[in-house]
């Protein structure tokens, strides 16, 4: 054999050897990334953590934030602005008087930023500006997932701006309960990162406790104020009459309704289980499997309660926002399912972060983490002080329900619709260009956005918005017009046309030609029509008696007196 044939043969078998050596390399990363896509499809989270739970929080309540002070920047010009039918300019002036000109008492009686700005000359720019950057910044946390202590504490600052000089159109419980949940969020936060899992900053476990106290709350102050307040909700009959009665009807609530007696009975049972027998399961500790499974079933038991009655009525963003501190019952492993699996998703993220600690690699604490500590401890400890004459207020037989006990807010005592009304009044505003004494004047109605009017007009679907005014009318049903000024203030106004008055409204029958001479209101009854009956037939959804008059026929010329008497701008007719 010659030595040309020799090396011939070396290489061939060379090549051979490398070639068998790439195909084991290959076949080893086809091996790594088949397990890696294993992994991904079987990827599991521990229990007990709660950095998902964070993401998912933080996103839900930037949609909510985004619809409170979305709400702000339709109304607030219109109801608080500087010719708005409370001006705040007016009540900041009353405060700056009851405090003797003191910027720092007059910040602790009402803490809003308005303080800081000539609010007389330039309040209707300052109220947009501030639902304008409470919109944006809400919306950020929506499209993030994730926020800072910056962020969070610009927001809770914005909104107690507008809230604590919102007056009556701000006074419902969801305004403080909102503002409470705020304050939380700003510690479940890092300091600057705006990454969705920041490895150094897990979810504060003193802020998933304060959430769950804050549910528990919630709960079982208005399933207390139900069973020491109406009689109804002892002897099972309230439900027949709250999908009638309560302040804004949808079209569901119609149907509802017309239930037999029985389901009504069901359903006042199964709300005294919600909010009396289920609240403590929230409260639940550790995570043992029987613990943390009925925990989880509580929280479950919470959201579906409210899912529920978004569907069954218009409350505002009030069942949303209860809905938030839910969430915190539920760990990352039981909302895994929500998440994506790729590589590099917050999900994987996690994973690593609970593999490195399963391992124990994780790595030291800095003084950043030993800060935070504190914090939590100093946050725990402040909720535990300010929960004493909140669990006095529950255990009270005289209970008060959607109150704050400081001016901030933090910590507050709620409670929901501790009686109930048997029949729905509502006050139906008219105006006419003739003789308001003589019989045969016509009078054309005015119809508002949400609230019953028309009584062939389809109750509105609107929750998770809030008309304000609908609202106030709702209320203003149950006095009379001298507890309700702004009332007459609505009046003037319509007595021009004014174009904020009219776009608070669903229909001005004068908008366009010239105002009327004369507004009055009207005080009727209303009932739902029965299903097949020949109204409904007729597609009628409510029928109304009238039973008195609410404010007697009034022109702009004898309310300036009025007007002037309470700081109001008299409204001026456009040429």
């Amino acid at each position: 054999m010659s030595a040309t044939t020799v090396r011939r043969r070396k290489v061939q078998q060379q090549d051979e050897g490398d070639q068998g050596d790439t195909t084991d390399s290959v076949q080893e990363s086809c091996n790594v990334k088949k397990e890696l896509s294993d992994m991904k499809i079987t990827l599991q989270l521990e229990a007990g953590s709660y950095w998902l739970t964070r993401i998912f929080f933080l996103r839900f309540l930037g949609f909510i934030y985004a619809v409170a002070f979305l709400v702000g920047y339709h109304q607030n010009i219109q109801l608080i602005g500087h010719k708005g039918l409370l001006p705040a300019t007016n009540h900041l002036k009353k405060i700056w008087s009851h405090t003797g000109g003191s910027l720092s008492q007059s910040l602790n009686y009402a803490p809003t930023l308005l303080w800081f700005v000539n609010y007389e000359d330039h309040l209707d720019w300052c109220l947009t500006a501030i639902a304008l950057c409470g919109l944006m910044l809400s919306l950020l946390l929506v499209v993030l997932g994730s926020a800072n202590i910056l962020v969070m504490s610009v927001l809770w600052v914005l909104y107690h701006s507008l809230v604590n000089v919102g007056q009556r159109w701000y006074s419902f419980g969801w305004e403080s309960q909102l503002l409470e949940s705020g304050f939380l969020a700003i510690f479940f936060s890092p300091l600057l990162s705006l990454r969705p899992v920041p490895k150094r900053t897990p979810p504060s476990w003193a802020v998933i406790w304060g959430y769950r106290w804050l549910i528990f709350r919630i709960m079982l102050g208005a399933g207390l104020i139900k069973i020491r307040g109406d009689q109804c909700w002892r002897d099972l009959t309230c439900m027949n009459y709250h999908y009638e009665t309560q302040p804004v009807p949808n079209p569901i609530s119609y149907y509802l309704h017309q239930s037999p007696e029985v389901f009504h009975k069901f359903e006042t049972l199964s709300n005294h289980f919600i909010e009396l027998v289920a609240p403590p399961l929230v409260l639940l500790p550790g995570n043992y499997w029987l613990f943390r499974r009925l925990r989880i079933i509580g929280g479950f038991l919470q959201v579906l309660f409210q899912v529920i009655l978004i569907i069954s009525g218009n409350l505002s963003f009030l069942n949303w926002l209860t809905i938030l501190p839910s969430i915190c019952c539920f760990d990352d492993a039981s909302l895994a399912w929500m998440f994506s699996n790729k590589r590099n998703s917050v999900k994987w993220q996690v994973w690593q972060i609970q593999q490195e600690e399963k391992t124990g690699n994780k790595p030291r604490e800095s003084r950043t983490q030993y800060i935070r500590k504190v914090m939590n401890v100093t946050l725990a400890i402040l909720l535990a002080y300010l929960s004493i004459p909140v669990v006095q207020n529950l255990l009270s037989s005289r209970q008060a329900m959607n109150t704050s006990f400081e001016p901030l807010r933090i910590l507050n005592t709620y409670g929901a619709f501790g009686s109930i009304t048997k029949d729905r009044t509502e006050v139906i505003i008219q105006g006419t260009y003739d003789n308001p004494q003589d019989p045969s004047a016509k009078w054309l109605e005015y119809e508002f956005k949400c609230k019953p009017g028309d009584v062939y007009r389809r109750p509105c679907l609107i929750s998770p918005y809030h008309y304000r005014l609908d609202w106030l009318m709702w209320f203003a049903a149950f006095q009379n017009y001298q507890h309700n000024p702004w009332l007459v203030h609505l009046a003037a106004q319509l007595l021009v046309n004014d174009e904020g008055a009219s776009s608070l409204i669903a229909h001005n029958p004068f908008l366009g030609k010239a105002p009327p001479k004369f507004i009055r209101a009207e005080h009727y009854r209303y009932r739902y029509t029965k299903l097949g009956s020949k109204d409904a037939l007729s597609g009628a959804w409510w029928k109304r008696k009238r039973f008195g008059n609410y404010l007697p026929p009034v022109s702009l010329a004898a309310l300036k007196e009025f007007l002037t008497a309470m700081d109001w701008p008299i409204p001026l007719l456009k040429a």
